[in-house]
């Protein structure tokens, strides 16, 4: 079962993932993740891409997608595994096929959690975090009990710049121009599953899981 997660940031596209990951025993495989294994072990393709990040650039397309084709033919792929974050555009998608491709592999299902642009700015835009300790809330979702102050340690909260409307707003219009068009491409590949993801989170999961498990 291999699965490629998508939809925009702040979708919940991560926290699916986790979950899926879990309930059938599958590798969940971020981008992230997989650059910070990279470079903390400095194998060859990590040492590659540190020499860009030090320069305060991007990873190439070529460089992320070597990266990620080591990863899901690694033993404990042998299985499946869902990818998250990744392909992020159109040239790293028909790359991932090409090598799945020439393993005589496919991807089994993309799946799109599909939720609107200011139902996102909302979601994002209301999360509070503490500097201190680390506690995250959200002020309609997990408010604290006391506005604006960590139940935890008492520290005054702030709202990450990630978090704030206008940053929201900048990153669901690089996804719309990058990502979204993927969607379009595992549409034409057979392959597309959508789901509401204004829904509470477990029902997102079961909707989810009735596609996987269909």
């Amino acid at each position: 079962m291999k699965i490629v997660m998508l939809g925009a940031p702040g979708a919940g596209k991560g926290t699916q993932a986790a979950r899926i990951a879990e309930k059938y025993g599958i590798p969940h495989i971020s981008t992230g993740d997989i650059f910070r294994y990279n470079l903390k072990n400095g194998t060859e393709l990590g040492k590659k891409a540190k020499e860009y990040m030090d320069k305060g650039e991007l990873v190439p397309d070529e460089l992320t997608c070597e990266i990620v084709a080591d990863r899901i033919f690694m033993d404990d792929c042998a299985k499946g595994y869902i990818l998250d974050g990744f392909p992020r555009n159109i040239p790293q998608g028909r790359y991932l096929t090409d090598v799945l491709t020439k393993a005589d592999q496919k991807i089994d299902f993309a799946i799109d959690v599909e939720v609107p642009d200011e139902n996102i700015v909302k979601r994002m835009s209301g999360r509070r975090a503490c500097p201190n300790c680390g506690a995250t809330y959200h002020i309609v979702n997990i408010p604290p009990k006391k506005e604006g102050i960590c139940d935890t340690c008492g520290t005054e909260l702030i709202q990450r710049a990630d978090d704030k409307a206008e940053t929201v707003k900048k990153r669901l219009d690089v996804y719309h121009d990058a990502t979204q068009p993927l969607i379009d491409y595992y549409k034409e590949l057979g392959v597309l599953k959508t789901v509401d993801g204004t829904q509470p989170m477990n029902d997102v999961f079961e909707d989810i899981c009735k596609i996987l498990e269909d």
